[in-house]
């Protein structure tokens, strides 16, 4: 009976735990079944059809926050740019760790359910969304910026190597890059910088899970060789926790060097 489209009269007819799961498989209903059921004297009824009301209500919002995303990507694939790459980076902050970057591809038109800036997802729907981009896009590239070359070039000017690190390892060169913040520096490709790009952008969104999910399993790996440090709870940011291991410890390899690592006091707590 899921999503299977009944006649207006039998709705009237169903059990309360089956027309649940009717409601529950069926996109949208026509306004004779709304009229059906608002006229349903069982008030199980009423509130299966207000739950139904309020799910479409937040799906609705979500395609339209998702179509609003591949606005800046539609200027361009309107002018026959097919190939638009998004760019953004995930560990610019932390005291330890590699900086990495991410560049991604998606088809033209293409919207990804749930996809958001990774700030605002949880491990675990960045972590899912992370396969689904893999599978959907036309190119992902990942480039990484080690501890040694932050220390040596500074934190910008690794990210720059790194994000175009990252547009060179995409399968296809793309016709317009699409980077969060700033523009890239030493970039021969056309591109647009555009701040909180990983809000307003669906393919920045996409590099921002990318850079994000694969810099976090870096540093769980990184805690196999450091395991004091934790982290693969922190991930390298200034935590108490962290700051309190540097204290005790000294930094290790992964630490940046040209950073305030000589914390006295532990820092207030950062989400990774």
């Amino acid at each position: 009976m899921r999503g299977e489209r009944l006649e207006v009269r039998e709705i009237h007819n169903l059990t309360l735990a089956e027309l649940a799961d009717y409601l529950d498989g069926t996109k949208q209903l026509n306004r004779a079944e709304e009229l059906r059921l608002e006229n349903d004297r069982r008030r199980g009824a009423w509130v299966l059809l207000e739950r139904y009301r309020q799910r479409r209500l937040r799906e609705q919002a979500e395609d339209a926050r998702l179509h609003k995303m591949i606005m800046e990507e539609k200027v361009f694939w309107d002018q026959g740019i097919v190939h638009v790459a998004g760019v953004d980076e995930a560990g610019r902050g932390p005291l330890a760790g590699p900086v990495v970057a991410a560049a991604v591809i998606l088809p033209p038109g293409t919207v990804i359910n749930g996809l958001n800036d990774s700030k605002q997802l949880t491990p675990e729907s960045r972590a899912g969304l992370f396969e689904i981009i893999r599978q959907t896009a036309l190119g992902v590239g990942v480039g990484a910026s080690p501890v040694e070359a932050i220390d040596r070039l500074n934190i910008y000017g690794a990210l720059m190597q790194a994000m175009r690190e990252a547009l060179a390892a995409l399968p296809v060169e793309p016709g317009m890059v699409l980077v969060d913040g700033f523009p890239i520096r030493g970039l021969s490709l056309a591109q647009k910088a555009i701040k909180g790009g990983d809000a307003l952008s669906l393919s920045i969104a996409a590099a921002s899970v990318i850079a994000k999910v694969t810099r976090d399993r870096m540093m769980i790996a990184l805690h196999d060789r450091f395991p004091a440090y934790g982290f693969d709870r922190h991930k390298g940011y200034a935590t108490a926790e962290h700051c309190r291991a540097l204290n005790r410890w000294g930094p290790c390899p992964e630490h940046r060097r040209t950073f305030r690592l000589d914390f006295s006091e532990p820092a207030a707590e950062k989400r990774p």
